[in-house]
């Protein structure tokens, strides 16, 4: 080939790729807990915005930051107060902490941004939110209909140049309308479907610096207007990333996200990306202690703080009991701070000089606990009355107490002070019917087990009497369950719902499980090759899968009454300890399933000793490799469900096993995964006590991870360095999750009953909101300036109209969006005290409502 014709070649692609205007989106990520140094970092972005003029730049910096900056650094903060609203800065992710969305539940998200715009609107009052976009990846499918109702109208599904935890799938042209569950869409600049993984970087795609073959492929891709993009870490000091004037790299031009999409980009398009949970491709440390213990942490916290607001409404409905809003305020600051990305992707980094993220996320979310328990407490203890009769001794009072918004019927234990051991009791409801209970020592405490009745959001009080004293004999409530003996290796456990035989001779897995309200369907797979039950990992010191089937086990009974049979299975892995503790309760079609593994020190579990971190290959990505819990079942050609944020998503993946960074498959389980089949009407579901992996193939049967131990991200040795603690349930039965109602069922493990004993109660039942039979949950229920807000996710339900029932005194009610902005005035109507109001949202829709009392 002639040198001439090489020359002319050259001429004839650059001339092509600067025919097409490039344009980049600049910008800084970070924060006070993320990486921002105070001293010089915001005087450093005033002076570089005023050297460049043509420089514009978005703003992803946690809120906080600006109560620290304008302390600090007063003048620098004043000055760019002055050009927060300019044309150059542009602010596009408000959230409180930079979460990743897809790890914590629906209404943290929506905290994260109440609570952050809020924020900087006290420093930055002139700011709006247009544009949704992250250097991380920090995306969840519902995140249209929030943003929309936040009063967004765009969002970017790129992150570039900060791709350790994951991507976005890589999807159509210049733009989409990202379409979410619940069928809201929002305009999104997407990655682009020629937009590649960067070649030999493990954090990158192509966009992150504008490339001759970045601009090549979208100019061949049909791109009209490409741009790439790159949120600087905080901490870097760069001013204009690609350079500047006449040394901008390929001429490209600087724009915000809304500048770019309102005044560059084609504007529209009709093309309709129905964005699902599993086009967000990511993965962090599953199964590490570390993060195990932090997502653990953070769902007691997420689950007591809601449960905390309704509560408080309850009490003020009550009894105008009013919680400091300043406390209220405090725990959710709390919590939101233990969701930060990088809590979850870095546990391991220092903190502001007070240790880890890991050991952060312990002091903020106790601290959240202490406050949510404490509003619980004092919103409980408002129903107590001032006046105690005569016959006090004889008797006391016990409110259950329901924050979800639908009847329960569940077996309710109460401890007892120790002089009720020797007396007789019985269990009166409101309406004063003797309904039966159960006393038993646990140690040096009394237990009290009755089934009670609670409706929809309200409480119901029973009354416990003595009839009679003297000396009960006291049953033994451990013992080896030798009458349920089938032969030397097998055990029954059995109550009103399940006939479970345990095989101890393989470790105490589950050989049968028989539902009995689902037609005596047996559950459990019959495989020689994997158990029910079983712990199974790849021990990589030693080369070989290990599994506590190897291991004979052994088998006590902890309870067994009419309400609760509670076992305990004790046995080894790889010769450490281990013990299962399996609970059965009457009417409960949960198995609840409590386990520990006692590392005796710490050993090596994954696919290989990972050493070389950023290589695309990774020992921490093959979920069959770590310990995990399996879930063999009898189930025809099954199909994984598994929920997200305000979602249900239907799982199209033949498997969830990738080895690389560039492989990733979506593989989260947040609170639950039903495995339910096609053609049959039976199903298995699986409930986590924390977002981690599970894993799953046409050949490999369901299972939960439990514990991965080696090298990670960015080189820490992830160790295993106490014992593994985590709990799970299994729910069998008919019908997909939401004929069954799986939803409710995790509703119902994640906000437990509540309850507390008073001297003299009222014997009465109430319900104040009730959405029985109408597909909703109560998202979130808070006392906002003397009225009520309700918002209401429809989980389950269709969109047809839908009545609400509400037990308050009612002067109006607001359909709002999360703004507070009023969308409509909604009719209510009485009847015999009560007010209803129909309602009409789609599928995983949310509405928030505003109740006026009178």
């Amino acid at each position: 080939m002639s040198k001439i014709y090489i020359i002319l070649l050259t001429v004839f692609f650059y001339a092509n790729v600067y025919s097409q205007q490039a344009y980049f989106v600049d910008g800084y990520h970070g924060g006070i807990y993320g990486h921002y140094p105070v001293k010089w970092k915001t005087q450093f972005i005033v002076d570089q915005l005023a050297m460049h003029p043509d420089w514009r730049i978005c703003m992803e910096i946690e809120p906080e930051t600006w109560d620290t900056v304008r302390v600090q650094t007063p003048e620098a903060y004043l000055r760019f107060k002055e050009m927060a609203t300019s044309n150059q800065v542009e602010f596009t992710n408000p959230t409180y902490a930079q979460p990743y969305c897809y790890n914590i539940s629906g209404e943290s998200i929506i905290r994260q941004f109440q609570y952050g715009i809020a924020k900087i609107n006290t420093h930055f009052p002139g700011v709006d939110f247009v544009t949704y976009s992250v250097e991380e990846p920090c995306f969840t499918s519902c995140l249209p209909q929030i943003l929309k109702q936040f009063g967004f109208k765009y969002a970017v599904l790129k992150c570039p140049n900060t791709c350790w935890g994951g991507y976005t799938a890589a999807y159509g042209g210049e733009l989409v309308n990202w379409v979410g569950p619940d069928g809201t869409a929002i305009l999104t600049v997407p990655r682009y479907a020629c937009e590649k993984l960067e070649p030999g970087s493990t954090w990158q795609t192509t966009a992150w610096g504008n490339s001759d073959a970045y601009l090549k492929d979208c100019r061949n891709a049909g791109i009209k207007h490409p741009v790439g993009m790159c949120f600087q870490d905080a901490g870097w000091k760069n001013g204009p990333w690609l350079g500047s004037g006449k040394n901008t790299k390929n001429n490209s031009i600087y724009m915000t996200w809304r500048d770019y999409i309102e005044n560059v980009s084609i504007g529209k398009t009709d093309d309709n990306w129905y964005f699902s949970q599993e086009d967000i491709h990511v993965n962090l440390m599953w199964g590490s202690q570390v993060l195990q213990k932090i997502a653990q942490e953070v769902r007691v916290s997420e689950n007591r703080i809601v449960m905390a607001e309704k509560m408080s409404v309850m009490a003020y409905l009550e009894n105008k009991y009013i919680c400091r809003q300043a406390d209220m305020d405090e725990a959710w600051r709390t919590l939101m701070l233990a969701q930060h990305h990088d809590s979850w992707i870095v546990p391991y980094n220092g903190l502001n000089r007070k240790g880890t993220w890991a050991d952060q996320i312990k002091r903020w979310t106790d601290s959240t606990n202490h406050l949510a328990d404490g509003i619980i407490e004092a919103s409980m203890q408002s129903f107590n009355e001032k006046f105690i009769p005569q016959n006090n001794a004889q008797q006391q009072y016990i409110r259950v107490f329901n924050t979800l918004g639908m009847r329960r019927k569940e077996i309710v234990s109460v401890l007892l002070p120790t002089e009720s051991e020797n007396a007789d009791l019985s269990v009166y409801d409101w309406k004063g019917k003797d309904i039966g209970c159960l006393v038993e020592n646990e140690g040096k405490e009394i237990r009290l087990f009755f089934e009670a009745e609670i409706p929809p959001f309200g409480y119901s009080t029973y009354c416990i009497k003595k009839k009679e004293a003297g000396k009960k004999e006291a049953s033994e409530s451990r013992f080896v369950l030798e009458g349920n003996k089938v032969n030397k290796q097998e055990y029954v456990v059995e109550n009103d719902m399940y006939k479970i035989v345990f095989d101890l001779s393989k470790g105490g897995t589950i050989k049968s499980l028989i539902a009995k309200k689902e037609g005596n369907k047996d559950f459990a797979g019959k495989t020689e090759k994997y158990a029910l039950g079983e712990l199974r990992g790849f021990f990589y010191e030693e080369g070989k899968f290990r599994s506590s089937i190897e291991t004979p086990a052994k088998l006590t009974v902890v309870r067994d009454n009419v309400y609760e049979q509670k076992i305990k299975i004790e046995g080894e892995i790889a010769s450490h300890p281990f013990t299962q503790v399996i609970t059965l309760t009457k009417g409960t079609r949960r198995i609840d399933f409590d386990l520990t593994v006692g590392w005796k020190k710490n050993v090596g579990i994954g696919e290989y000793k990972e050493e070389r971190w950023r290589d695309n290959r990774r020992a921490y990505c093959d979920d069959r490799f770590k310990l995990s819990v399996l879930f063999p079942t009898d189930l025809h050609s099954p199909r994984v469900y598994k929920n997200a944020p305000f979602d249900v998503c239907e799982s199209k993946l033949t498997d969830t096993f990738f080895g690389s960074w560039d492989q990733i498959k979506h593989n989260i389980i947040l609170h639950w995964v039903d495995l339910a089949e096609q053609e049959g009407d039976y199903a298995l579901a699986l409930l986590s006590d924390h977002t981690t992996s599970y894993s799953y193939g046409e050949d490999y049967p369901l299972g939960l991870t439990a514990q991965y131990s080696g090298g990670g991200l960015w080189g820490p040795d992830y160790k295993i360095t106490h014992p593994l603690r985590m709990k799970y349930a299994i729910i069998p039965h008919r019908g997909k999750w939401d004929k069954a109602s799986i939803a409710d069922d995790s509703d119902c493990w994640n906000e437990p009953l509540l309850h507390s004993c008073y001297p003299v109660a009222k014997p009465e039942s109430k319900s104040f909101i009730d959405l029985q039979n109408t597909g909703y949950q109560v998202s979130a229920l808070q006392m906002k300036d003397g009225k009520v807000l309700l918002r209401l996710f429809n989980s389950e339900g269709d969109e047809k109209l839908q009545k609400v029932t509400i037990d308050m005194p009612l002067s109006g009610v607001e359909e709002v969006d999360l703004n507070g902005q009023c969308i409509e005035r909604k009719k209510i109507k009485t009847r015999a005290g009560k007010s209803e109001m129909m309602i009409s949202m789609p599928r995983f829709g949310i509405k928030t409502f505003v109740l006026s009392l009178t």
